[in-house]
């Protein structure tokens, strides 16, 4: 996961996609997995299009919410249907990661393989800043969960200036994510399903430069955005599973989290290791961080 391909899809929680997106694809994917991955691809059509409209609450979602994401849906730039992806996770950690991403990136951080910063700007809004030369917002604008399913959708505007496009692109954003409980794995792990579908809308001569330059780029590094940060959650997952008391002391030292935030990610890493027999080294918070950054920290980074 390099600190390029982080910011654009944090689980499902789109991070103004289309400018961090474009600014990922500077970089190779992480692994030739990813590129086996790219090949599958997501939708475009106007069948999975017309879908995903009609599987938006807008009724259901407040003014003047409602006007922002039903002009969004009405001056489409582009949209897309990522490929769903079905990951091992457990479903209090998803959920939480959904909900507070700012703690999921504050570990990002903390381990080094990420200059994304998200800060909350009000209930249910964020600030972000990529480092590469994305800033912008994201407004959780409306969810809904039942059981082990829920809907969420949001409203996000931002910016990009960089060596992608001759000039700064802005423009908006409309993301509809739903997941679900999707059983358990062949090795007994718990299973999520994640699917998203992103509408954007960008501004003035950044139509053009979407359309006709970046379109491909953005398509292909929105997916493997996701496709990676799905595997860390998973990684994650695993860690708090195996080893629960070091996970729960690397969420001890984020600078940016909330001591509520802390003590409910910690409750949920001790929850999933419930039961499981440990050693003093397998607790070892060493052992979590170079777990969890080994994919995307050079070998001679990773401690």
């Amino acid at each position: 996961m390099t600190s390029r391909i982080v910011p654009a899809l944090l689980a499902g929680v789109g991070i103004i996609w289309f400018v961090t997106g474009a600014a990922a694809a500077e970089d190779a994917p992480a692994s030739d997995s990813v590129s086996a991955f790219l090949a599958d691809g997501g939708s475009s059509s106007h069948a999975a299009r017309r879908a995903a409209v009609e599987s938006l609450p807008l009724e259901r979602i407040s003014q003047p919410h409602r006007q922002h994401v039903e002009r969004c849906l009405r001056e489409t730039t582009l949209y897309r249907h990522l490929p769903t992806k079905v990951f091992a996770c457990d479903g209090e950690l998803l959920s939480f990661a959904l909900h507070k991403p700012e703690t999921i990136v504050d570990i990002w951080r903390v381990l080094g393989i990420s200059r994304l910063a998200l800060d909350p700007a009000g209930p249910e809004q964020w600030r972000l800043s990529d480092g590469y030369g994305t800033v912008g917002g994201l407004r959780l604008v409306y969810r809904e969960h039942h059981g082990q399913t829920g809907l969420m959708v949001f409203h996000g505007r931002g910016a990009y200036t960089g060596p992608l496009a001759p000039r700064t692109l802005s423009g908006s954003c409309v993301l509809l994510v739903r997941h679900a409980s999707a059983g358990v794995n062949a090795a007994g792990r718990k299973q999520q399903m994640m699917e998203i579908d992103a509408f954007v809308d960008m501004d003035g001569k950044g139509l053009e430069i979407v359309t006709r330059t970046l379109h491909p780029l953005i398509v292909r590094s929105a997916a493997a955005n996701l496709h990676e940060i799905c595997l860390f959650m998973s990684s994650l997952s695993q860690a708090a599973e195996t080893n629960p008391e070091g996970v729960v002391r690397l969420v001890s030292r984020l600078p940016r989290t909330e001591p509520a935030d802390k003590e409910s990610l910690a409750g949920i890493a001790r929850a999933a290791g419930r039961g499981r027999v440990r050693t003093a080294a397998a607790s070892d918070e060493e052992n979590v961080q170079t777990e969890l950054a080994a994919r995307w920290l050079p070998n001679e980074n990773t401690r």
